[in-house]
């Protein structure tokens, strides 16, 4: 199994790689969406403005690779700015589409301390998590957080002064607001659930 790990420009690539491997994963990082065609599944990790990820991923046409993967049923793993892409847009960046996979925008956390950096706990939400969510602590460092128009497609759910979604499951994709690659052994189970490698 090879693992595609999106080069859009920026983002936190190198630890993300370096996680995926401890896993077991054979990993090819590229911003050639050809050469990701190759790949069984796909790692979309963002980290910076949602308006820079997005003209990243289009520059390179990395935008329809992603639509493309989900179309035919390719595994996906979006991570950060990764989840939030999926949506329609984000008060980030006023005016930038997002992919559009999933109906819903992105909002700017409201109270408390921004960004929320640090350990917070993810509850699995119902049929939506289907196993890939544990119930742990996993690390947050986000500003902005998804709100989905249709909450069936949560997998987890944390609470930071209000509840927010920070996971989400749909068809092929898996997302996460958290960072798995920083995640410890919660983190690193994670990945070998999404490789299939563990129940």
């Amino acid at each position: 199994m090879i693992v595609g790990i999106l080069d859009w420009g920026g983002g936190n690539l190198a630890s993300v790689e370096r996680a995926l491997r401890r896993v077991g994963a054979d990993t090819v990082l590229s911003a050639d969406p050809r050469e990701m065609e190759r790949a069984d599944r796909l790692v979309f990790p963002g980290v910076g403005r949602f308006g820079d990820v997005m003209e990243g991923l289009r520059a390179r046409g990395l935008d329809r690779l992603l639509i493309d993967a989900v179309a035919g049923a390719r595994p996906v793993l979006g991570i950060c700015v990764g989840l939030q892409a999926l949506f329609e847009g984000s008060s980030e960046s006023p005016g930038t589409a997002g992919l559009g996979l999933l109906r819903g925008r992105v909002r700017r956390f409201e109270r408390g301390k921004v960004p929320q950096i640090g350990w917070n706990r993810v509850e699995p939400a119902g049929a939506a998590a289907d196993g890939a969510i544990a119930p742990d602590h996993y690390y947050f460092v986000n500003s902005y957080h998804a709100d989905p128009e249709d909450e069936s497609v949560v997998a987890g759910w944390t609470d930071y002064h209000g509840r927010f979604a920070s996971a989400v499951a749909w068809r092929s994709v898996l997302a996460t607001q958290f960072h798995p690659e920083k995640s410890g052994p919660a983190g690193l189970a994670l990945l070998r659930r999404w490789l299939g490698e563990e129940p």
